[in-house]
């Protein structure tokens, strides 16, 4: 298995903060948004490597972050998508192709966005995802309003977990139950998204594809518990900078 950290945005929503930083190095409670996600991998079994992907204006940012980095179980690559500007980027779906086409040996990936802060591990997703394979699962997370939810991908699962509806950003949800920037895609899965962009032009959001995914193939949800932040916003990094630590 190989993990794949995605930090390609520009952080547009959140200046003057990333102006000159990725979002992915801002900090939350002293530690970094990437190594709060980073450390989520340290103890699971047969990861053989982790991969970040960004862009070329913050490329050197994240490389000397990784080049620390020398005492961890795995190691870290971190790749430039290319790009230089938020015109140009090449949206998260694009960015996982972009990665994965440079692999030559398929395998098992776990995709994670560096800007979805969450204190819960990650061994029992993984064990969980495991066991749907060749099927896809997604992270997901009850934010208990339903209202805030129109903000995310709104998901439905039956009583195994299999996703039985996934609408993006709907105006009138139908439940408070979103869709984290967490997946697990057995190396089986990893032609769809190819024949998604194929079939519908669109490198943008995760979401889309997850979308259009589990109309075509079985997709699973994996519900984590404890704390979730989606950091898009100075809003939304000032409360977790408050809250997440907070055991209240």
């Amino acid at each position: 298995m190989k993990i794949l950290i995605l930090a390609g945005g520009y952080g547009t929503r959140l200046y003057p903060l990333v102006k000159d930083t990725p979002k992915a190095l801002l900090e939350v409670c002293g530690k970094t948004l990437i190594d709060h996600v980073l450390e989520k991998f340290y103890q699971l079994p047969g990861v053989e490597e982790v991969c970040v992907v960004t862009n070329d204006k913050f490329y050197a940012l994240l490389k000397a972050w990784a080049d620390k980095k020398t005492a961890l179980p795995f190691l870290i690559r971190v790749i430039s998508d290319g790009t230089k500007t938020p015109e140009e980027r090449l949206g998260a779906v694009g960015d996982i192709l972009f990665v994965l086409d440079q692999d030559k040996e398929p395998t098992d990936w776990l995709v994670a966005g560096s800007d979805n802060l969450f204190d819960q591990g990650v061994d029992a997703f993984v064990r969980f995802a495991m066991s749907k394979a060749p099927s896809t699962t997604v992270g997901a997370y009850d934010i208990l309003e339903v209202s805030a939810a129109s903000k995310y991908g709104v998901l439905a699962l039956d009583a195994d977990g299999r996703l039985m509806s996934l609408e993006e950003k709907p105006k009138a949800p139908k439940s408070s139950l979103i869709s984290m920037c967490l997946y697990y895609f057995p190396k089986e899965a990893l032609p769809l998204i190819h024949r998604y962009v194929d079939e519908t032009h669109s490198t943008d959001t995760t979401g889309g594809c997850i979308q259009w995914l589990y109309l075509k193939s079985p997709v699973y949800g994996f519900k984590f518990q404890g704390k979730w932040y989606d950091i898009g916003s100075l809003e939304s990094y000032d409360q977790a900078q408050k809250r997440f630590f907070d055991k209240s």
